[in-house]
């Protein structure tokens, strides 16, 4: 045998082999599931959960139940309110999180389970709407639900056709496809996804704006054009933002002034520097500038393009009001 073919070990060889099978054989399940999918359910499905005027509640026992948290999950942050009840507290006093105004889905591939059985006459004497997930639409779950997504599968991934595998994929699946078609019915976008995940990336991305962030009043740097160059490194240096802004006699921006720029200037004038020379000859003319309304990862976005690390603040009328560094955005979680 070509010793680039031969197996490093058996024992892996068949643990690969198994879990490709398990792999293969939940990918055609979903495949088909896709195929099959019924419009006129799937559909009705939604129609009810986007005209639910309460929260979604979710439920459903053992590995179903887990299913049935991850889609309250998703669910929730996805544009609709949802919460799991777990079936076997619910017979003991949870109930009374259920309102008229409730939508039910209950997760059961049997739909026999007796937790979520027993759970039907209560469900039904609110006249709540009923969603079943189920792999069994003849069981006593389908037979009472209004809507019916089927998740039924012919063989398990597990080999003894026990554990339940494929079929909590489907349930799964069946879970995120109502959510993400919900979210498409409502119009959900990355801004509404952003309020419901404020410390995620993409919520610091776009909610976080500039005026969040800036210095302001004592803590932002600036100087008269006029003043000498010796008082402007002074405020810099003092403020510690590796900048100042520069401001002509109505009080706008007229330029910038940097430590790069000094580092510069020392080396271009190999140190003889008059330092009372106005710092209106040494400053950046016109430099860039953002507005306090600006979303941070604008700002971030500005200063990668242009390779600078600060920008003043300025507003309507070209006043600087503050002064944001790159590291106050990187601190805030907002990268280049």
């Amino acid at each position: 045998m070509d010793s680039a073919t031969e197996t490093k070990n058996p024992i892996w060889a068949e643990d690969l082999r198994a879990g490709r099978e398990v792999l293969l054989a939940e990918g055609d399940a979903l495949r088909s599931l896709g195929e099959s999918l019924d419009e006129e359910s799937f559909g009705r499905a939604i129609d009810i959960l986007i005209d639910c005027p309460a929260q979604i509640v979710l439920t459903g026992m053992g590995k179903s139940g887990h299913i049935a948290a991850k889609i309250a999950a998703t669910l929730a942050s996805t544009g609709s309110p949802a919460f799991f009840m777990h079936p076997g507290e619910a017979l003991h006093g949870d109930l009374g999180m259920l309102t008229p105004q409730s939508v039910v889905v209950a997760f059961s591939q049997s739909g026999a389970t007796d937790e979520v059985v027993n759970l039907l006459p209560y469900i039904k004497s609110l006249t709540i709407p009923l969603i079943a997930i189920t792999g069994n639409e003849d069981s006593v779950l389908g037979r009472r639900a209004d809507v019916v997504l089927s998740s039924r599968v012919d063989q398990e991934a597990c080999p003894l056709n026990l554990a339940p595998t494929t079929s909590t994929t489907l349930q799964l699946a069946l879970g995120d496809a109502v959510a993400i078609a919900l979210m498409n019915r409502r119009g959900f976008g990355p801004e509404d996804f952003a309020l419901r995940h404020p410390l995620g990336s993409l919520g610091r991305r776009l909610l976080v704006k500039v005026s969040d962030l800036m210095h302001r009043e004592e803590e932002n740097p600036t100087i008269h054009q006029d003043s000498p160059l010796h008082e402007a490194i002074s405020k810099m240096t003092g403020k510690r933002l590796g900048a100042v802004s520069v401001i002509n006699g109505a009080g706008k921006l007229s330029g910038i002034f940097c430590d790069g720029d000094l580092r510069r200037l020392f080396g271009r004038m190999k140190g003889k520097i008059d330092s009372s020379k106005p710092i209106g000859e040494f400053m950046i003319k016109n430099p860039k500038r953002t507005r306090p309304d600006i979303l941070g990862a604008k700002a971030v976005d500005e200063m990668e393009t242009h390779s600078i690390t600060v920008l003043p603040v300025v507003d309507d009328s070209d006043r600087p009001i503050g002064m944001i560094h790159l590291h106050d955005l990187i601190r805030a979680g907002i990268s280049p």
